[in-house]
């Protein structure tokens, strides 16, 4: 048994962006106090998510990578001997922006980024207009813990980015994320669409034969532009082992610091009894990369 510690805050965020950093650096503390080995930060986890509105101004959030926050973690990482994969609004270059995950290796150092790619553009979700889609690929990130198969929340629906980590070695999958209610929704349709995001990536977990963390924001943030009542967010972040199981699931409404163990070798065990990388029929997936088959 190969036992890994993983730790991950679920937080409510405020205006205030020094308080929130505050409460995470905070937290991290903690988690590694109580044997995480591996912390996992929300999408976008130092402000509200302003992506609620179009404003320029909100580009002013956006910083360098390396950068202060890298700076931030990547001394807290160094100081607890803990990975940390953190989500940052990242400054590029004038004009150009990135929504970025980053991982800090323990001592401090830069493991490694992921640029979202798959950028989502809805009511209170207008990420198009702040988020160039990442050029990255979808490469899995090396670690003294293992490969991290690092993705970005819209991420979360697609299929084809885990399986392409997967296939590239990943030993786990994560997404940090960011996303919650819409006021107008019934209670019922509010719950179909928060089973179907924890059901998409437990479904990404059987399919892969790989663990899935999911860490998502919770409460209400406003919309500043008073058009709709704001987003609150779900919560419910979870850990999944690679046969989809619920290893443990976040409350829907509340602050949580987690620390859960998983058996990195169950998977190999798991790929054994479904052996379905071994069943691809890849000379018969060519049309995949099409937008629509309409022929």
């Amino acid at each position: 048994m190969k036992e890994l510690k993983i730790g991950f805050l679920q937080q409510h965020n405020i205006s205030d962006a020094s308080v929130n950093i505050q409460r995470l650096s905070e937290g991290i503390a903690d988690l590694a106090t109580r044997g995480a080995q591996l912390i996992i930060l929300q999408e976008l986890h130092n402000s509200l998510y302003f992506c609620q509105v179009e404003d320029v101004n909100n580009f002013d959030l956006a910083e360098p990578i390396p950068g202060p926050s890298t700076d931030l973690y990547g001394e807290l990482a160094r100081q607890f001997g803990v990975v940390i994969v953190t989500s940052l609004f990242e400054k590029r270059a004038p004009g150009l922006y990135h929504n970025t995950a980053v991982v800090i290796e323990k001592d401090g150092t830069i493991a490694g980024k992921y640029r979202k790619m798959h950028i989502p553009d809805d009511p209170a979700y207008y990420e198009k207009f702040y988020f160039t889609p990442g050029d990255l690929g979808f490469r899995p990130i090396e670690t003294s813990i293992g490969k991290l198969g690092v993705l970005v929340c819209w991420d979360q629906w697609y299929p084809e980015a885990a399986r392409l980590m997967a296939l590239q070695g990943a030993e786990i999958l994560i997404y940090p994320t960011a996303i919650g209610y819409e006021s107008s929704d019934t209670p019922d349709e509010q719950e179909r669409q928060r089973e179907a995001w924890t059901t998409v990536m437990r479904g990404h977990a059987v399919a892969n034969g790989l663990p899935v963390i999911a860490v998502n924001r919770v409460g209400h943030e406003p919309d500043p532009s008073g058009q709709t009542k704001g987003i609150r967010f779900w919560g419910s972040s979870f850990v999944a082992g690679p046969q989809g199981e619920l290893l443990y699931r976040a409350s829907n409404d509340k602050e949580e610091r987690i620390v859960v163990s998983i058996d990195m070798h169950h998977s190999e065990q798991v790929r054994r009894w479904w052996p379905f990388l071994r069943d691809r029929r890849i000379d018969s997936y060519t049309d995949i990369t099409r937008r629509f088959i309409d022929e």
